[in-house]
């Protein structure tokens, strides 16, 4: 038995410490699934470290060991889903032909859920707590960045005609978005509606900069068959 032992190969420490971290990774993102649906049931007051530890099948003291407090996972669980968001948007008006359609679609995806909204009150609870403000910085940043590389392949992919910088009109819709979305929950807005106003609060802005009549942005795919057109026109006469 003892030989057996002996010559058996020693284990890989290397194994043993991704099998250590992918663990961790699961159970923090286990964590962060039950935290999610209690704290948009419940609220930040409401819900227990008990209660996420029993909805993830986990121990109350693993909860303080992957995250320190309630309100750091409070914070990590909003900036987490509002990125989840942030990439269903993408995905739903990647299809979109024409300018309108993918505002629409946008704006559709973003307040179909409560997510706009749960991210607004990490917001608020960063200006108490200030050590969890560069993970909210880090996610906002995400969301400009990420919205102005997709806006900018659509621009690229179909010819659209934007009137303002990619990265611009992405700052400007997540900031819109999350203006409408909490002051809709706040007055107990159904999801149509807040989409409604949503897509006329970003019209607006857009007259009001442009000097366009409630055009964002053009697509200018017919001009440019119009002008290809007339000028094979010109080349042949």
């Amino acid at each position: 038995m003892g030989s057996e032992t002996a010559g058996m190969p020693a284990p890989d420490p290397k194994h043993a410490v991704r099998a250590t971290r992918s663990a961790g990774r699961k159970m923090r993102s286990q964590l962060l699934d039950g935290a999610s649906r209690l704290f948009k049931e419940r609220g930040l007051s409401g819900t227990s470290i008990s209660d996420i530890a029993a909805a993830a099948d986990a121990f109350p003291s693993q909860i303080t060991y992957y995250f320190r407090t309630k309100e750091a996972l409070f914070v990590e669980a909003a900036c987490r889903d509002m990125l989840y968001l942030a990439r269903a948007t993408e995905r739903a008006a990647l299809n979109a032909l024409t300018p309108r359609d993918y505002t629409h679609a946008l704006a559709e995806t973003v307040t179909a859920t409560d997510t706009v909204a749960f991210f607004a009150e990490a917001l608020t609870l960063t200006r108490r707590r200030q050590d969890l403000a560069p993970l909210v910085e880090r996610t906002i940043e995400r969301l400009h960045s990420e919205g102005a590389r997709a806006y900018a392949g659509q621009v690229e992919r179909h010819g659209w005609r934007t009137l303002r910088a990619p990265e611009e009109s992405s700052r400007r819709f997540w900031a819109v978005a999350i203006g409408v979305i909490v002051e809709g929950f706040a007055m107990g807005r159904a999801a149509e509606e807040m989409c409604g106003e949503l897509l006329r609060a970003l019209g607006e802005q857009a007259t009001a900069t442009s000097g366009n009549d409630g055009m964002r942005l053009r697509l200018v795919g017919n001009r440019n068959r119009d002008t290809s057109a007339s000028s094979d026109e010109e080349t042949s006469s």
